[in-house]
């Protein structure tokens, strides 16, 4: 059980999903949350990590840091991929086991289920099939953590419990073009068209692969409810169970934004997965369900980019 007064650690607490999950805990009452930023505590180093669990002695841990990255980032740099997402996981989920944290949560993607995985994609699904190539560094790297908290709560009765939270949208969002998602890539992008009074934005691929998108403070609710709710051994997906086009987020992101100019697809750049929509019947009958509907959801994100253009992350840090 978790008490409200312990110790949570968030790794990545400043990126979309650490942030989010951070709020989501403070709501529900949780005092004793701490995180610390890449230049304080750099996880892929092994020592440092060691000598921060020594010290600090977590409670309860939630791993959602994680190099992240759409089509363009994963396909030019996937050996960064592979190499820093694998280590900062053993490096966490080993501190996790030799200092008995109480819980952990692992973070997955969607995306590391195989390319032409069955639809809507159940838990089951996962390891059997080839994996999209667009993304397959990042994915070998999440399965392997994902596989190795298994392993040790099969060999040591650890609690350490997945999730596979679906495409993600909303505050704190990566807005860098080279290396962002499609969703804040289209906010960006119509944003700017907008401003400037362009009157075209250009789109990779055809429009038409079909997508779900999971506001991201939905998605730190169920997370914190799967701390709260969940020890089992197989990762539990979370999404919404709806999709659309990419097509069809490209208008709900242009009118949202009111941008009034053209839609030009680039069909030489690659669509990625034709089809990804999670089979989301395990957390429902858990009793837990979203809230937020792509078209509010869009707005809220919207509305926080225009409140901190300013800050909000362009280059990808």
């Amino acid at each position: 059980m978790m008490n409200k007064s312990d110790k949570i650690y968030v790794a990545g607490h400043r990126g979309l999903v650490g942030s989010a999950i951070v709020r989501n805990l403070k709501s529900k009452g949780y005092t004793n949350i701490i995180g610390k930023t890449h230049k304080e505590l750099d996880l892929i180093n092994q020592a440092d990590v060691r000598c921060f669990f020594e010290k600090e002695r977590p409670d309860v841990v939630v791993l959602a840091a994680a190099k992240v990255g759409g089509i363009n980032a994963n396909n030019t740099k996937p050996a960064e991929f592979a190499y820093e997402n694998m280590q900062v996981q053993c490096n966490v989920i080993k501190c996790c086991h030799d200092f008995k944290v109480k819980k952990l949560l692992f973070l997955g993607s969607t995306c590391i289920y195989p390319r032409m995985a069955p639809q809507p994609i159940p838990e089951d699904a996962l390891l059997t099939g080839a994996l999209e190539e667009t993304n397959e560094a990042y994915a070998v790297a999440k399965i392997a953590g994902l596989e190795m908290c298994k392993f040790f709560k099969r060999q040591y009765g650890d609690d350490f419990i997945s999730c596979m939270p679906t495409n993600l949208y909303g505050s704190y969002d990566n807005y860098n073009l080279k290396d962002s998602h499609v969703l804040p890539a289209m906010i960006r992008k119509f944003h700017e068209a907008k401003v400037s009074g362009a009157e075209t934005v250009e789109l990779w691929g055809t429009g038409s692969p079909l997508r779900e998108f999971l506001y991201v403070d939905d998605m730190a609710d169920a997370c914190v409810f799967l701390l709260e709710n969940y020890s089992g051994e197989q990762h539990v997906n979370i999404g919404t169970g709806k999709e659309v086009t990419i097509k069809e987020l490209a208008e709900t992101v242009c009118r949202t934004v009111g941008f009034e100019g053209k839609i030009v697809w680039n069909k030489d750049m690659p669509d990625g997965t034709p089809r990804k929509l999670t089979n989301v019947d395990k957390l429902h009958a858990m009793g837990w369900k979203h809230k937020v509907e792509l078209e509010e959801g869009v707005k809220l994100a919207y509305d926080w980019f225009k409140e901190n253009v300013e800050t909000a992350r362009m280059d990808g840090r």
